[in-house]
């Protein structure tokens, strides 16, 4: 099974550590994230990786990791010039297999791929998306108007629960053909196009720990849930 690990991101959310390291790179209890995520797609037998990089992230990157031999994986590097979003990388990459991962660079999950992949085969859909659920708090009232701005509801500082992407996802190859070479090209407007094209894209419901470290807050409890799951996100006895 071959890997797509996009890891050309700027992380401006984390400045001012990314103006050192990139994001990938950004340790979590003393190791890089995306060794963390190198370490579990090995466990799952998932050893033929692509790093898609920037300029500024693959000299730093690269060094770290090499071709991936003490990892037990194969690491291979392509290149953006300039930057094309999440999922325009995956324009510049040839020969890919029917079905690969593709994933972001910078979450911490036990997420268990082999079970991802297992459910993308039994919906058959042209994409699937694993999706976590997300409480967010709101520290503030939150009010209900009518037409007429009469209040309706009041709500003070409500927990919403959402689905959110955990930012790691299942292609078939027949999806790249709504890519444009070297454009520029988000997820979600890949997305929005599979929609109005009919595709079919799937949606994982995972249940399993995930935490994207984008932001200053997610980073901080990235610390603090590594060092308690460890031995249990490595999977070390």
């Amino acid at each position: 099974m071959k890997a797509i690990i996009l890891a050309g991101g700027k992380g401006t959310r984390l400045a001012p550590y990314t103006t050192v390291f990139p994001k990938p790179l950004m340790p979590i209890d003393g190791m890089p994230i995306l060794e963390v995520i190198v370490r579990q797609l090995a466990h799952f037998k998932i050893k033929d990786l692509i790093f898609t990089v920037s300029p500024q992230s693959q000299p730093l990157i690269s060094a770290y990791f090499g071709d991936g031999e003490k990892y037990g994986v194969s690491i291979a590097y392509s290149k953006e010039e300039q930057p094309l979003g999440t999922a325009g990388p995956l324009s510049l990459l040839p020969n890919l297999p029917e079905t690969f991962l593709v994933m972001n660079g910078d979450v911490l999950t036990a997420l268990n791929y082999q079970t991802l992949m297992r459910y993308h085969r039994k919906e058959k859909a042209l994409i699937t998306i694993a999706m976590s659920r997300k409480n967010i708090q709101v520290e503030l009232g939150v009010m209900e108007c009518d037409a007429k701005n009469r209040l309706i509801r009041y709500i003070e500082k409500p927990n919403l629960s959402y689905s959110v992407s955990m930012g790691i996802y299942v292609f078939e190859k027949k999806a790249l053909k709504y890519l444009r070479e070297r454009k520029r090209l988000d997820f979600p407007e890949l997305i929005q196009t599979l929609l109005q094209a009919k595709e079919k894209v799937a949606c994982y419901p995972s249940r399993d720990f995930w935490l994207d470290i984008g932001r200053h807050e997610d980073y901080e409890e990235a610390q603090k849930k590594f060092q308690e799951m460890r031995k249990k996100l490595l999977y070390e006895k």
